[in-house]
């Protein structure tokens, strides 16, 4: 007869993977807590590569819960708040050290608009995102409007621009991705792409190009690309529109 204190090797790796996507959750959790230190310290350009780790770290966790089936309600819990953290508090945090100070109460009220979004969108994703179509996000991701933001700052920083430059682009820059967030405009996911099925050989050279084209400038890319998956979505909306039949004029 085997110990009752003495575990299973099996049960022992079992719980290690069941640990691996909350560690990719900590990471992310940490680069956010890390963008808020390194903001707050001024060094901005630091505290905007961190929200980008932290949004790689959170696509992470996910997939390797999904891969190695630990999906769990707890891993989905700390997940949403360390996206709170990570893609609401950091993000408007560093935009306001960057550029609203001297706003006044209009600075902190553009810095509250976007992070109260990411808290609503965090609270509508994780009430109704088994009734909505998966292909589709209903509004705006909270790690690409932080994504938005921080590229803003990063690319302009690089560029020797400062923040009371452009304090009121950067505001209304803002207070769109704040905005968007709550919207019921619908934004690709992605989740539909398969990864395990054959694709053509055009799309993996096409891949490895969006990568040089990156490594080439990445403050300039990301916040460009991401630029135009926050205009996408409306983008796609007007073309619906123009698309719906005209109504019938009453008899």
């Amino acid at each position: 007869m085997t110990e009752p204190n003495k575990r299973k090797p099996l049960d022992i790796r079992r719980r290690s993977i069941y640990l691996l996507p909350n560690l990719f959750t900590t990471g992310a959790l940490f680069a956010g807590f890390y963008a808020i230190v390194q903001a707050m310290n001024g060094k901005f350009e630091f505290a905007a590569v961190a929200v980008f780790i932290a949004m790689v770290l959170d696509g992470l966790d996910g997939r390797v819960a999904r891969l190695t089936h630990t999906q769990s309600e707890f891993g989905a819990e700390y997940d949403s708040l360390s996206d709170m953290v990570s893609f609401g508090v950091a993000p408007s945090l560093l935009v306001y050290e960057w550029a609203f100070r001297d706003l006044g109460k209009i600075g902190w009220f553009a810095a509250f608009i976007f992070c109260a979004g990411a808290a609503l969108r965090l609270a509508r994703f994780n009430t109704n995102h088994d009734t909505i179509d998966k292909r589709f996000f209903q509004g705006l991701p909270s790690p690409a409007a932080a994504a938005l933001v921080a590229g803003f700052v990063w690319v302009m920083g690089d560029f020797d621009f400062t923040g009371h430059e452009l304090r009121w682009y950067a505001a209304t820059l803002t207070v769109f991705a704040g905005l968007s967030m709550v919207s019921n405009v619908r934004f690709y996911s992605f989740k539909d792409f398969n990864m395990r099925k054959s694709v053509p050989f055009i799309v993996i050279f096409l891949l490895a190009l969006f990568f040089i084209l990156i490594s080439s400038y990445p403050p300039g890319v990301l916040f460009l690309l991401f630029l135009g998956y926050s205009l996408s979505g409306y983008v796609s909306w007007l073309m619906s529109l123009r698309k719906q039949p005209p109504s019938q004029p009453l008899p």
